[in-house]
């Protein structure tokens, strides 16, 4: 007999493992949209709930508990050999993850809970659930399944086919574990790293639970995401492999550090600012590639880095990008003299009338530069 929750791997052997868990009524395709990115750096571990997906219903019973399916999840990472983790879960899924990342510590390296909560609105509402399903099943519930998890106008067929072909035991099961569910006045003891994502439209976790989490969890992280209601990886896939990879990447953290150090605070937030879903992913580059890896490789000094951007960029023009990075270079070390020179090297192999605006764009900064540092 099967005693471990079906679960689907992706991703080197070797990387960091990264387990992700469903929420109810949901199998492992939940995450189909972000895992396989993610795996690109991570051992990624997708879950099914017990009766859900390909995981056996009799994992669970009536009364079964958050801390019940953790121990599952558990007894996974155990016969993965999987000692410490990072583990990202949506709604019941981030649940399971706030159990173990209170109770075991040890096991979380680093936290996300996506669309969910430390409580979830008090038992009454999951028993009368778990009552019904247990004598209606689950046809009659998974025809609202698009109100509840997503925006008006969207879906995913293959989602709400999993609900309506869940085990009805077992989730009425989860369901009992939702009702008895209150993580409040723990979620203060939380170690690990933690983020935390809310579908601004998510009707089932308000945003207001995140904060809440949020003001509790120490250091912890929060993004919301508009146009996202419960089911947000399904539903905001880039905003959230952004959000994901940005905290459980540290080439995009130690990136992020970098660019704020070379650029400044100012321009580095009002980039931030700008940011639409649509240049999200451009944006997560950017941090990992440009500033995570090149900038980060010791081989050169940020000085000598910053003569090389000075140069390939009069080279092909961009003068609004120079203006950035003289003020850059001026951050890394490098006198006013010495940027001259730069740009006067730049004369001779990349032509005058380059040389000639780079030097105006030059010249335009360093002055706003004396200036304020004459105020």
């Amino acid at each position: 007999m099967t005693t471990l929750l079906n679960h689907l791997s992706e991703g080197p052997a070797s990387a960091p493992p990264l387990l992700l868990g469903p929420s109810l009524g949901t199998s492992y395709a939940l995450w189909d949209a972000v895992a396989p990115e993610l795996s690109v750096g991570h051992r990624v571990i997708r879950w099914d709930l017990p009766g859900h997906g390909g995981s056996p219903a009799d994992l669970i019973g009536p009364g079964a508990t958050v801390g019940d399916l953790a121990e599952l999840v558990l007894a996974l990472a155990d016969s993965l050999g999987l000692e410490r983790f990072a583990h990202a879960g949506v709604s019941l899924g981030g649940a399971v993850g706030l159990h173990l990342a209170v109770h075991h510590p040890e096991r979380v390296s680093s936290l996300a809970v996506v669309c969910s909560s430390a409580h979830f609105g008090g038992a009454r509402a999951w028993r009368e659930r778990a009552a019904r399903v247990r004598e209606e099943g689950l046809a009659r519930l998974a025809d609202s399944a698009d109100a509840r998890w997503f925006t008006p106008g969207f879906t995913v067929p293959r989602l709400v086919r999993d609900h309506r072909e869940a085990d009805p035991g077992a989730y009425a099961a989860c369901c009992d574990a939702l009702a008895a569910f209150d993580l409040r006045d723990r979620v203060a003891e939380i170690s690990a790293p933690t983020l935390l994502i809310a579908g601004r439209d998510d009707p089932a976790t308000p945003p207001a639970h995140l904060r809440e989490l949020a003001d509790a969890v120490p250091g912890s992280t929060l993004t919301e995401i508009p146009g996202a209601s419960h089911l947000a990886p399904a539903e905001r896939p880039e905003a959230v492999l952004t959000a994901l990879r940005a905290h459980f990447g540290g080439g995009a953290r130690r990136g992020m550090a970098v660019r704020r150090e070379v650029l400044g605070d100012a321009h580095v937030d009002r980039a931030q600012g700008r940011q639409t879903p649509f240049t999200a992913r451009f944006q997560d580059f950017i941090s990992r590639y440009a500033w995570g890896e090149i900038w980060t490789d010791e081989t050169l000094s940020r000085r000598e880095r910053s003569m090389v951007t000075l140069t390939a960029l009069v080279a092909h023009g961009h003068y609004e990008e120079l203006a950035m990075h003289v003020r850059a270079a001026r951050r890394n070390g490098l006198t006013a003299d010495e940027i001259g020179a730069v740009l006067l090297q730049t004369a001779v192999y990349c032509g005058v009338p380059a040389a000639n605006s780079a030097f105006a764009t030059a010249q335009r900064v360093l002055a706003e530069e004396a200036e304020g540092a004459g105020e």
